[in-house]
């Protein structure tokens, strides 16, 4: 008599393919607490670890830290949601948090003025990578605000001090080989 198996069988975890860059894609909530930047960038340290991205670590610890302050500072509700995901060579960050955006617009130029003031070094991080950061109202149920960056890993390398993929342009100075 042979016994049937109910259970499905999984793969062995020496079967399974290990991460790589192209297979980031990580959420997670926060508290909105004093904590939480600290948990947010440790959170992203290794999670771009585990994927094989520690070359791009020095600048998206700064931005997820960045962004999760300024999230934190200004959300009513009582978690903050975060997103990470790779595709072609880039790092997208996003942070929601539920303060929703005001209906008058002097209320939202105000707004987004103090959270543009409190994103000031996130700004300058994100411009060395030469990337691109923003502020909008979140377009998930329930609404509130969403504030994104996104990090060419070739910019972080740079960013980093590598100085290996530092291109010429007007305000960089062009390596020597020698």
């Amino acid at each position: 008599m042979s016994a049937s198996v109910a259970c499905p069988v999984f793969a062995e975890v020496s079967d399974l393919a290990p991460p790589t860059p192209e297979t980031l894609t990580c959420s997670f909530t926060l508290p909105p607490g004093p904590a939480s930047p600290r948990i947010a960038r440790v959170t992203a340290r290794a999670v771009l670890h585990g994927h094989g991205l520690d070359d791009m670590a020095d600048a998206v610890v700064q931005v997820v830290g960045e962004l999760a302050a300024c999230a934190c500072r200004f959300t009513p509700r009582d978690e903050v949601y975060v997103s990470l995901r790779y595709r072609e060579g880039t790092l997208r960050v996003v942070f929601y948090d539920g303060h929703r955006r005001h209906e008058h617009p002097r209320l939202i130029a105000a707004c987004d003025a103090r959270r543009r003031s409190a994103l000031r070094v996130l700004g300058c991080v994100v411009r060395a990578c030469e990337g691109e950061w923003g502020i909008g109202e979140a377009r998930e149920p329930g609404g509130g605000t969403r504030m994104w960056a996104v990090v060419p890993r070739r910019g972080a390398r740079v960013y980093a001090g590598s100085g290996a993929d530092r291109r010429p342009g007007p305000d960089r100075e062009t390596l020597a080989v020698s």
